[in-house]
């Protein structure tokens, strides 16, 4: 692996990271601003002020009176979509062009005919992570192939340590930013949990109040239990299928990076004895 793909490598991982620092706090002043102006206008509420009573049928102002902790949750879970689609299009990118079995068929076919320049151009054609760690390998070797020094074990474990040297460049990519969403789908319940059990201290307190109790804030604590949970339930679940989705398909781009890797490596012995 040349020290410009891995610049270029870590360059683009430096600005996945960015990308993340930068959305978490720009995702928490939007939510913040959205569940205030929003949500909380007086236009949702009796008596045209925040601090009434929802209108009947009037969703926006119920999920108000969830309290503070619906903005935490609305914060999570916008940050699941945004680094959904952040990492969809980075796994469609590093996918390529033709599907991974297709490409692999073919630069077995193209090695086994000896077409090693071929296949180096097919890579370019081809692009994404399996492409890159593909035509590393054959540029490797392209270069054993004319190597006299060296004999056949030691030309064989140099074109597999290019391999995984490049695959160990590749694959960090792609599951950059998934600890984010691993993450909150752990944390998503907690925090919900965390507005569930505030909302029933308030639900209780109305109802230990003398006399007869509170059922305007007995409503309210009810609802923003409700409200926490529902959101947190929600998100946390996006974010398990998301992470559960991605994962799958980073492991079937590994497993066909192993299975090219291995091709190469057994082409070379058999056309080298």
């Amino acid at each position: 692996m040349s020290t410009q793909n891995a610049a270029k490598k870590q360059k683009s991982g430096s600005g996945a990271t960015i990308f993340a620092y930068l959305v978490i706090p720009v995702a928490l002043i939007v939510c913040e601003i959205i569940f205030h102006k929003v949500f909380g206008d007086g236009s949702h509420f009796e008596g045209g002020t925040n601090e009434g009573h929802p209108l009947p049928g009037d969703y926006l102002g119920v999920v108000y009176k969830g309290g503070f902790v619906v903005p935490l949750l609305m914060t999570l879970f916008l940050l699941v979509f945004t680094f959904s689609i952040e990492r969809g299009l980075a796994l469609i990118k590093s996918a390529g062009k033709k599907s991974n079995d297709a490409f692999v068929r073919m630069i077995q076919k193209m090695l086994g005919e000896g077409k090693v320049a071929e296949a180096i151009a097919e890579c370019d054609k081809q692009g994404g992570s399996l492409a890159n760690v593909v035509q590393a390998g054959l540029h490797k070797y392209q270069v054993m192939m004319t190597e006299e020094k060296m004999d056949k074990e030691q030309k064989m474990l140099a074109i597999q340590k290019e391999l995984e040297e490049t695959t160990a460049l590749e694959l960090p990519g792609l599951e950059k930013n998934l600890v984010v969403i691993a993450t909150i789908s752990n944390i998503g319940t907690l925090i919900a949990l965390l507005g569930t059990v505030l909302g029933m201290i308030r639900a209780f307190a109305a109802l230990a109040n003398a006399g007869a109790p509170d059922s305007a804030a007995l409503a309210t604590g009810i609802s923003e239990a409700l409200i926490n949970t529902a959101i947190g339930i929600a998100t946390s679940a996006i974010a398990i299928i998301m992470y559960n989705l991605f994962t799958t398909r980073i492991d079937k781009l590994t497993y066909a990076i192993e299975e090219a890797g291995f091709s190469i490596v057994q082409t070379f012995a058999a056309n080298n004895k």
